[in-house]
């Protein structure tokens, strides 16, 4: 019997060191994109940065594009996370209200704005690799749907359009989040819109929305 390691064993301490360089990767792209721009960005900078290998980058990622849509997908992964965390929390506390539970998922998406701003700012520069801009708008889209469905709103024009006032609103406002100076500009703003939103919220609610009425 000999000490060298099992296949099973080996491809068991593999698994770890890859997940550990993928994410040297990830955070060394951020940096340097962040810092740069995507255009101006130079994969053996990331390398250099993450110290891995140009190989490790593209057996991971398979290039710059791939890199620079990872974090994205990481980012959008999160700011999904948490606004349904935040709803299922207000549901478990025993709220059923559909505004109610949409704004405490206003609420976490905004505060993370404020949280991850540079990696915000990365995707507002409109610095990104040919495609990303339709990968924003599915995005957006995506949230619509999810809204309103939390929302319970019907087919007609109004609720629809009601969600999406919602939806960009609260989007445009996490825009201005990211670019505030201070915490305290950032939360005034977050505060401000979370009552606007609670107004639309009320207004919809009493049926008050509708020009038929």
């Amino acid at each position: 019997m000999t000490g060298a390691p099992t296949p099973a064993a080996a491809g068991t301490t593999r698994q770890p060191r890859a997940a550990a360089t993928r994410r040297a990767l990830l955070d060394a792209a951020l940096e340097v994109f962040t810092e740069q721009g995507y255009a101006n960005a130079s994969i053996a900078e990331v390398v250099r940065r993450a110290d891995a290998s140009v190989g490790s980058l593209y057996h991971h990622f398979g290039g710059k594009v791939d890199l620079f849509l990872a974090i994205w997908e990481e980012y959008h992964r999160e700011r999904e996370r948490i606004a349904a965390h935040a709803v299922a929390q207000r549901r478990q506390q025993g709220e059923t209200d559909p505004y109610a539970l949409f704004l405490a998922g206003a609420e976490v998406y905004l505060l993370e704005a404020w949280r991850q701003r540079e990696t915000a700012k990365l995707f507002l520069h409109g610095d990104g690799p040919p495609g990303f801009e339709l990968l924003r708008r599915k995005s957006t889209q995506w949230w619509l749907r999810q809204n309103a469905v939390l929302l319970r709103t019907e087919s007609r024009p109004l609720d629809r359009a009601f969600v999406i006032v919602l939806t960009t609103t609260t989007g445009e406002v996490a825009r201005e989040i990211v670019y505030c100076r201070t915490a305290r500009a950032a939360r005034d703003l977050r505060e401000a819109a979370l009552t606007v939103l609670a107004q639309l919220c009320a207004l919809h609610a009493r049926g008050e929305l509708d020009p038929a009425r």
